[in-house]
């Protein structure tokens, strides 16, 4: 067998008879970071993660690949469980490549390895490092993506609520600035409900909107268009005095929309003229 493959089956010998001293070592840098549960939730996964770095300096690194992978989903969704961040993740996969490394450099000394044969064996174990924390990163980033993305959806529905007052009329108030994808979101959310409710009118009150600029009224106008297409009226309220004046001066044509300055004169309105 070759030296090099003698002196990684030698190292990964090493690494492994240090292999609770390592662990110790980081629960004992840890002591006053976490919790006992957390640390103790975490030395399975530094067991795991080590037995992978000495996997890692034999000439095999298929094996630690696999294995890696199988670590990286595991780690991220114990970090995401135990509320820590990306950063803790790869500060173990840090601290332990330094304490590993530190065993590979003493053992190629005191082997008189050479600076090509220590190369190659450092390259290895450097390799299924750097794995590592891409596999963590990448993971990470697309759980927490996930979770962003099912939040906003979840805030957008309940940003944009129909209620229902009476057996034909809703209403649909709207707090905080209106862009393009939550336009989108107001234009499915008022036809969605407008049907499912049979609802005959809607009352889109604008009292919680800070802003109305000409995107913001086209994509107003686009929904009171769309909702007068299956056969539901919608009328706007809540336009304070400033806002009408920015919609004249800006020109936007309301000239067949209703309007109220209030939902209270909009309703009361509509109910004695209707009903």
């Amino acid at each position: 067998m070759h030296t090099v493959e003698i002196l990684m089956q030698d190292i990964g010998v090493v690494v492994k008879r240090n292999k609770e001293f390592l662990i110790k070592q980081k629960s004992d840098l840890d002591y006053n970071l976490y919790s006992k549960e957390v640390n103790k939730e975490l030395q399975t996964w530094r067991e795991e993660l080590i037995d992978i770095f000495i996997n890692s300096i034999s000439i095999d690194l298929e094996s630690p690949y696999n294995h890696l992978t199988l670590w990286g989903n595991k780690g991220v969704n114990l970090l995401i469980e135990l509320n820590l961040s990306l950063e803790t993740g790869i500060e173990e996969v840090r601290f332990y490549r330094n304490s590993i490394g530190e065993i590979i450099k003493t053992e190629s000394i005191r082997n008189n390895v050479s600076i090509f044969d220590f190369y190659e064996i450092i390259s290895k174990f450097d390799s299924i490092v750097d794995q590592a924390v891409h596999l963590l990163s990448l993971n990470y980033s697309k759980i927490n993506y996930a979770r962003i993305s099912a939040a906003e959806i979840t805030a957008m529905e309940l940003s944009i609520p129909i209620i229902q007052i009476t057996e034909k009329m809703g209403v649909l108030p709207i707090v905080g600035d209106i862009d393009t994808k939550r336009s989108q979101e107001l234009m499915e959310k008022a036809l969605n409900s407008a049907v499912e409710l049979h609802l005959s009118h809607i009352f889109i009150d604008l009292s919680g909107v800070p802003i109305i600029d000409t995107m913001v009224a086209n994509h107003l106008i686009n929904v009171i268009e769309a909702l007068n297409l299956v056969g539901v009226q919608a009328i706007l309220s809540g336009l304070r005095p400033e806002i009408a004046q920015t919609m004249v001066q800006l020109g936007i044509n309301m000239e067949h929309i209703i309007t109220y300055s209030s939902l209270h004169k909009a309703i009361k309105h509509v109910q004695s003229t209707t009903y």
